[in-house]
């Protein structure tokens, strides 16, 4: 029986976004289509069959400090959001934690029907997802140095490039959000698709590139949202830019 999500956000343009728990029994065989995708670069798993990518979530799912949801968009698997702890995960020891500090990864799903601002709905539903939690004070996440489109998309939600680090399996920028950044840039999101006339929803489905969703021609985020993160450094297992490919 598939999962009921427990999650949900409107986007006033595009619909419904929500999240439910992730079967990797079920669902590795779409995930696979997912992360090996051209566009999924930053994901790292390019290579990976359907076997590693569902060992790989099987491993998240057991987990106690890392998470991994099926997204939504309209009721129809769209992208996949990982949470996790980054004081024990992909960043034990590389940085100042605090407590209140949550770490995020998502990837937008290959599409050839992309939608203008996808991604950033994507995103910004994450976001929403993560600040839910009233004890969560600040997202954390750490692109590849390389990855100009998530930079981007990720100032565009309220993050703020912290300090270069340096991880094993890449040079990463640290990247930090409060809940009051987050709020600012939504308000100012939502204050520009008021000038700008897009305040009603857009008729139809799909995403915002033709090959993934991150994709890198939405002139809102303009990033290829990869922004999941390397999984556990304590791992050898592969690890993600977190944000996937844009839309």
């Amino acid at each position: 029986m598939t999962p009921s999500p427990f999650f949900e956000h409107t986007d006033s343009r595009l619909g419904t976004f929500a999240l439910r728990d992730l079967d990797p029994a079920t669902e590795a065989a779409l995930l696979h289509g997912w992360v090996t995708h051209p566009k999924a670069s930053y994901w790292m798993m390019r290579e990976a069959d359907e076997a590693e990518v569902a060992a790989e979530y099987r491993r998240i799912h057991e987990h106690p400090h890392h998470d991994a949801f099926m997204g939504l968009h309209e009721g129809r698997p769209a992208f996949l959001a990982e949470r996790y702890d980054p004081s024990r995960v992909e960043l034990a020891g590389l940085y100042p934690s605090r407590p209140g500090d949550v770490g995020m990864h998502f990837l937008c799903a290959p599409t050839d029907t992309p939608v203008h601002g996808f991604t950033l709905a994507v995103i910004t539903a994450v976001m929403e997802f993560c600040f839910s939690d009233p004890h969560v004070r600040r997202v954390v996440v750490e692109p590849d140095v390389r990855n100009d489109a998530v930079h981007a998309l990720n100032a565009a939600v309220g993050f703020e490039i912290v300090e270069r680090i340096a991880k094993p399996e890449k040079d990463a920028y640290l990247s930090i959000c409060t809940r009051e950044r987050f709020e600012t840039a939504r308000a100012a999101l939502a204050a520009d698709a008021v000038r700008r006339g897009r305040g009603t929803r857009a008729d139809g489905g799909g995403r915002d590139d033709g090959g993934g969703r991150d994709g890198q021609t939405d002139r809102d985020a303009q990033t290829t949202q990869t922004n999941r993160a390397d999984r556990d450094t304590h791992t050898t297992h592969t690890t993600r830019d977190a944000q996937g490919v844009t839309r």
